[in-house]
């Protein structure tokens, strides 16, 4: 069956997503990097979350988990986020697509919504661990690898051997009119 990406609508994620997300998760990483519920869930309780889930016909198709966070300080695979860290970038910290919503574009729009939000709540950097050979597409983004220390690297090399960080600004998004 054919979709229509124009019927693909981005929104808020909220706990009522937790199921389908924990399936298309599932279906997108290898185990080691499948976090349980209440990880997963902590990210939607952070101070500045930007989880926003899409939707096609009514059933999640794709999610992203970004949250305001410290700079190059990536939370641990698994790690239930504590409520009072501080926003200094935005943190992609997961984008899954289901296999049914693939080609449809669902990750630049959630992407896009998460940039509007974080850049009119004043963050200018969006940070990143490209998984599982995703640095092209991430790179597509308009992410770029940079120079990191030896620390942040060790934390890196956690999410796997094809790991990579990637940094991207957040251009400003003014207002039309």
């Amino acid at each position: 069956m054919s979709h229509d990406p124009s019927n693909v609508i981005v929104r808020a994620m909220g706990r009522e997503d937790l199921a389908e997300a924990m399936a298309i998760q599932l279906e997108s990483y290898p185990a080691f990097l499948c976090e349980h519920e209440d990880a997963f869930a902590s990210r939607l309780d952070v101070p500045h979350p930007y989880c926003l889930a899409a939707t096609l016909d009514g059933k999640l198709v794709g999610y992203l988990l970004a949250h305001g966070w410290q700079s190059q300080s990536p939370p641990a695979i698994g790690a239930v986020l504590s409520r009072d860290v501080p926003g200094e970038v935005l943190f992609i910290h997961d984008l899954a697509i289901s296999r049914s919503g693939r080609t449809l574009g669902i990750g630049r729009k959630l992407i896009m919504s998460a940039f509007k939000a974080a850049a009119s709540d004043g963050l200018k950097l969006a940070e990143l661990i490209a998984v599982e050979g995703a640095a092209r597409y991430w790179q597509t983004l308009g992410f770029a690898e940079v120079a990191i220390s030896s620390a942040l690297a060790a934390k890196v090399a956690s999410y796997g051997a094809d790991a990579r960080w990637m940094t991207r600004e957040i251009v400003s998004y003014a207002p039309v009119g």
